[in-house]
């Protein structure tokens, strides 16, 4: 974990800078900020007006995605298992034979986001690793409170999991921000499902790659007050977003909604753990890969300097986010190889 003197931030890189200069630029003009629009008594309703400006802005993808598409294959819309219904998906078809399939789940905080949004990190880390990617759409809250992402979520990885065969045979799973938190929510599940049923009649996941998780519910750590405002994720949206997910304050506590609350971290997959340096998840995504290396797992973790949360939904102008896609979709081929 990068290490600052004091209280001073470091420094974000130039295209950082820009960008965050012209997101906030664009906040400001349709009003996107969760907090501070609303002149309403309680601050962390989410009104529909305000869902539908944020979800419609965040729900389009960085680059066109004709040309994201060319990248792979095939392109495949369907709707896979989800806990209460079939859920949309899209599957990522790479050119050659796939070694295996990876589920991926979008950030966006629970709140936001989806299979447009993130088309583009779909098509460069199926092109990269050489697997099919299945892109699924949890059900959003406030709509859908917790635990409705997580159970959608595991079915769907129930469902990949029996038709991996079709791939290659290996599973593996994936994720950005509330994403990656899934993603190692699951890895925890298909572990006591394992353990209670036996390794046939449970997914057994060959790695996690969690970018940028958040893996703490209230718990403080120095990240989040040395960037709790100014650098695109802010402690206030951290704390919007987890009203809207959660039902109680209780839900905050249980691993399925923190998953560095889990006790036992053993026997779980490989992990690549990837977090921003001006982000203040960083330092409970570090810990966490610490915590799996000492209950005996095998965990990497990289920081990006100079960046921030959600920079690799920039890729198209970040060289930084499309290294950090080359390395997760490496360290996947890897896996998928068994080196």
């Amino acid at each position: 974990m990068p290490r600052e003197s004091g209280s001073t931030p470091p420094r974000l890189d130039l295209p950082s800078r820009l960008l965050l200069d012209w997101l906030k630029r664009h906040a400001k003009r349709r009003r996107l900020a969760p907090t501070g629009v609303q002149k309403e008594e309680d601050p962390f309703r989410a009104s529909p007006a305000l869902l539908s400006v944020i979800r419609r802005v965040t729900g389009r993808p960085s680059f066109p995605m004709p040309l994201s598409s060319l990248q792979v294959r095939r392109v495949l819309d369907l709707r896979v298992p989800g806990a209460t219904e079939l859920r949309p998906a899209r599957m990522y078809i790479p050119y050659g034979r796939p070694k295996g399939v990876v589920l991926y789940l979008h950030g966006g905080g629970f709140v936001h986001c989806g299979l447009n949004s993130h088309h583009g990190i779909c098509c460069r880390l199926a092109r990269s690793s050489g697997a099919v990617i299945l892109s699924f759409d949890y059900r959003l809250a406030p709509e859908n409170k917790f635990p409705a992402a997580v159970e959608d979520s595991w079915a769907a990885l129930e469902w990949l999991s029996s038709e991996a065969w079709r791939w290659g045979g290996q599973v593996a799973v994936a994720g950005d921000s509330a994403g990656g938190t899934l993603a190692a929510v699951l890895c925890h599940r298909a572990r006591d499902q394992r353990r209670k049923l036996g390794k046939t009649e449970a997914p057994e996941p060959v790695m996690q790659l969690l970018l940028y998780p958040a893996t703490l519910g209230k718990e403080e750590t120095p990240s989040r007050h040395l960037f709790a405002h100014g650098y695109f994720l802010t402690t206030a949206m951290m704390e919007w977003y987890g009203h809207q997910y959660a039902r109680s304050e209780e839900d905050i506590s249980d691993p399925r909604f923190a998953p560095g609350l889990q006790p036992d971290l053993s026997d779980l997959p490989p992990a690549w753990i990837m977090t921003a340096q001006c982000d203040p998840l960083r330092d409970e995504a570090a810990q966490y890969g610490e915590a799996l290396r000492k209950a005996g797992n095998i965990a990497s973790y990289i920081c990006v300097p100079g960046t921030f949360h959600g920079f690799l939904q920039f890729y198209p102008m970040m060289p930084k986010a499309r290294h950090v896609l080359k390395l997760g979709a490496k360290a996947l081929r890897r896996a998928f190889r068994g080196k």
